[in-house]
């Protein structure tokens, strides 16, 4: 049995935190159990088409194949938000999440929710304030939150911060995206700003973002002095910080897990201290082995996000963008093997895989095939090679261009004829763009997104989608 303290809000079907009843001492009944499969649910952040065709040349070549390549079922995915042609990170992922189409900067709130409070005045950045006008909006539930109201363990991992746009989406409300600290706060069960729909809490939370969960005074950048790691730790969370830590979790003794190992977001892998930070594939897998031990074969939800794809492309550096989504897509392979030994035909499991939105690399000239990048080869991250002569393409200048390009960007070098394959393929080379923008700030595409599905329901995705039928895909798989 269990107070309705606990557990009343996480049993409202569509709409949770708000008119839900009272919280009061009222004995209601356990949730029931009931047998739904196992989904993972993977998410390349801005993983357009032609960032996942550059990253399977850079990895494999031209002719090779990633995992994600291997999916059995595929559609395509509309992205667009309510009220902007090109989406954010936010209402893109919580469109998969809730099935509700909302404005950018929303997570997981009505289809009404504002992004700026009513009086038009912009949300200031890091507030802990909930949302910034009262009555704007109200939270709807999330496919995490409808697991664990059927008492089936969730995880969410990410490369990001784990307060950030994409894994928020998955266990909080706030009518804009850069309340951190408040969607942090979210998080900590039995507290006074936990999210009673997540029932006795979130099992597995890996990532970064450690800041958010500590005040000033500890190093982080909470104002209200809360230590949520120790919060955390005292509701029986084992904690990691590091991979020394990560690696001494015992899967099958842990009850719930939770690993912050940056301040901010974890490191590019291209620049990841393996000594110190997990790769994606490494926390998928700890997240699968805590999640199935606990499930006892009742099914579990994950939600897996490659999300510094994005933030690489922001920056125009191709190379690091490239790395991630090569290993976003050894982190899927990991999963599916697990996955495979827990239930080799996949009777049981969904398996996901797309795209938040697109950015806007391109792939330029009429390059001859250069095969995977390797130490010796710039591969697709080098110059346009003329597919009969192999020398250098040129513009009508008379200048060498890299292949990778971008339709805006903070790089726009007026003279190239220096360029050579080992500049345009180093780390951090910045690609040319044909709009020059502020530094990092290379926005998003508005193209459909590729999406890739297996194992149980996989039918249930084909053709081009609105990306919040994706949602209703994925509980028609799950009879939930």
């Amino acid at each position: 049995m269990f107070k309705k303290s606990a557990f009343a809000l996480a049993m409202c079907a569509s709409v949770i935190l708000t008119g839900c009843g009272s919280d009061d001492d009222e004995v209601v009944a356990a949730p029931v159990v009931t047998a739904a499969p196992n989904v993972i649910f993977f998410l390349g952040d801005g993983m357009g088409m032609t960032s996942l065709t550059a990253a399977r040349i850079y990895k494999v070549g031209e002719d090779g194949e990633l995992t994600i390549d291997t999916l059995p079922e595929t559609a395509f995915i509309k992205t667009y938000s309510l009220d902007a042609q090109v989406t954010d990170s936010a209402p893109s992922m919580a469109a998969y999440m809730t099935g509700v189409k909302m404005n950018n900067e929303v997570i997981s709130m009505s289809s009404d929710t504002k992004a700026r409070a009513s009086n038009g005045v912009d949300y200031v950045n890091g507030s802990d304030s909930t949302c910034p006008d009262s009555g704007n909006g109200k939270p709807v539930q999330s496919l995490l939150e409808l697991f664990k109201a059927k008492n089936h363990p969730v995880g969410v991992v990410t490369t990001t911060r784990v307060t950030h746009a994409t894994p928020a989406t998955t266990y909080a409300h706030i009518c804009h995206r850069d309340g951190e600290n408040n969607i942090a706060a979210q998080f900590v069960p039995n507290s006074a700003t936990y999210n009673s729909a997540l029932g006795d809490g979130v099992d597995v939370l890996l990532g970064g973002g450690r800041k958010h969960f500590l005040a000033k005074a500890d190093g982080g950048a909470r104002a209200d002095s809360r230590n949520l790691v120790n919060e955390l730790k005292a509701q029986g969370y084992s904690y990691a910080s590091n991979q020394a830590e990560f690696a001494a979790i015992d899967a099958t003794k842990t009850k719930k897990l939770v690993g912050l190992f940056t301040s901010s977001h974890m490191s590019y892998d291209l620049d990841r201290d393996p000594t110190k930070e997990p790769s994606l594939a490494e926390m998928t897998s700890k997240a699968i082995d805590v999640l199935k031990t606990k499930a006892d074969n009742k099914g579990f939800f994950l939600m897996v996000e490659g999300g510094r794809i994005d933030h690489a492309l922001h920056e125009t550096t191709a190379k690091k963008a490239l790395q991630d989504t090569a290993a976003f897509d050894d982190a899927i392979k990991v999963a599916i093997d697990k996955m495979k030994l827990i239930d080799p035909e996949l009777k049981n499991t969904l398996i996901v895989v797309t795209a938040d939105h697109d950015h806007t690399l391109v792939l330029n000239g009429y390059a001859k095939r250069t095969g995977k990048t390797t130490t010796t080869n710039a591969g697709v991250l080098g110059l346009v090679k003329n597919y009969v002569t192999g020398d250098n393409w040129l513009d009508v200048d008379g200048m060498p261009f890299s292949i990778i390009g971008f339709g805006n960007g903070e790089s726009r070098p007026q003279y190239r004829s220096f360029l050579t394959d080992a500049m345009v393929s180093a780390n951090d080379y910045h690609q040319e763009a044909a709009i020059q923008v502020g530094a990092g700030s290379e926005t998003h595409g508005g193209t459909d997104v590729f999406l890739g599905a297996m194992g149980k329901g996989a039918e249930n995705f084909m053709g081009s989608m609105e990306n919040i039928e994706v949602y209703s895909a994925v509980r028609k798989a799950t009879g939930l």
